[in-house]
């Protein structure tokens, strides 16, 4: 068992490792940090960290670096969040104010979180799949044409230009609209999707029928759209300045960044702790292709639930400066989200 002058120690090598991209001897942490003990007695907590497998040496008689188990040990007990400085937060608030529209803010919200913190930042879109349709809208952009919009409380606004098979008047449109008005608006996306299957108009007016399902086609692709899963990512140059960091190659990454669809799983399983952070690190994204990278995250509320925002990196990354990171940006977004909410 470690000791805890032992884990202080691990704090050291991590900081120090993090700071310098060096292994870290015991020489090093006693002229660095304030142990009060010899470098003979830090060896001796050092070889006991290595037995229990926390730090390695990469090179025979060198210093020596955390392991991916180091790490997580760090991040669970060790790590302090590192406040954001006044300048930062300025700049995350003053990014985020006044954005044109929910894509506008979740696209803000990744850029400014890695000109923060140097990362890949990504985003999980606020859920909509348990969202209430409260909008719904039908323009006449000519005698064939119609744009259909849709509204959820959650924030999530589509619009999508129906070409028709026949031509409507301003009184057909004025049918249509009201008809799935009464029918959709109010109901969960779930719910609209499972009503505007059986949509129909029984009229004496066959062109509204065939009108009818035409737009009742659009209408359910678009909220099966609000049932997937999104994710909004930036900085991905970040990985080709860091590749020395990583122990293999990128290339997984790169992939993962390409499908989307691995670190959208990733991001949903990961466990946060009552702060709502999370951290999976190295190794323990084995199953997901990429160990040779962590992510760190922070939950934000949405009218829908909750959902995440955080980096992903090296696993010789700042903790607790990503972590501050991704808890700041996240608590911005809640607010915002929150005030968008209450302003409908």
């Amino acid at each position: 068992m470690v000791s805890d002058r032992g884990l202080e120690v691990l704090r050291a090598i991590v900081q120090d490792y993090v700071e310098s991209h060096e292994p870290v001897g015991s020489k090093s942490i006693v002229d660095r940090h304030s142990f009060g003990v010899s470098a003979a007695t830090i060896r001796n907590d050092m070889a006991q960290l290595e037995d229990e497998e926390l730090i390695v040496a990469p090179h025979t008689s060198s210093g020596r670096v955390p392991t991916d188990k180091g790490y997580r040990v760090f991040v669970n007990h060790l790590a302090q969040l590192r406040p954001l400085s006044t300048a930062q937060r300025s700049a995350i608030e003053a990014f985020l104010a006044d954005p044109a529209d929910l894509d506008d803010l979740m696209a803000r919200t990744v850029r400014v979180l890695t000109q923060v913190t140097g990362q890949v930042a990504l985003a999980q879109y606020p859920s909509f799949a348990r969202a209430h349709l409260t909008h719904i809208e039908l323009v006449s952009l000519a005698p064939n044409r119609l744009l259909v919009v849709l509204v959820t409380d959650a924030g999530g606004v589509s619009q999508r230009i129906a070409g028709l098979p026949v031509d409507l008047d301003d009184a057909d449109v004025a049918v249509l609209r009201a008809r799935l008005s009464a029918l959709l608006t109010g109901q969960s996306v779930q719910e609209a999707s499972d009503r505007v299957l059986s949509f129909t108009i029984p009229t004496d007016a066959p062109r509204i029928d065939v009108a009818a399902q035409t737009i009742a086609g659009i209408i359910g692709e678009e909220l099966a759209e609000f049932r997937h899963e999104r994710l909004v990512m930036a900085g991905a140059a970040t990985l080709a300045r860091r590749e020395q960091d990583f122990r293999g190659s990128i290339h997984p990454l790169l992939e993962a960044i390409e499908e989307q669809v691995t670190l959208l799983r990733l991001m949903s399983e990961m466990v946060a702790d009552d702060q709502g952070l999370a951290a999976s690190i190295g190794a323990e994204n084995e199953a997901f292709g990429i160990p040779e990278a962590s992510i760190v995250a922070s939950n934000y509320l949405t009218p829908g639930g909750t959902a995440r925002v955080g980096v992903m990196g090296p696993t010789r990354m700042d903790y607790p400066s990503n972590l501050a990171a991704a808890r700041a940006v996240a608590r911005y977004l809640s607010r915002m989200l929150d005030e968008d909410e209450a302003s409908r």
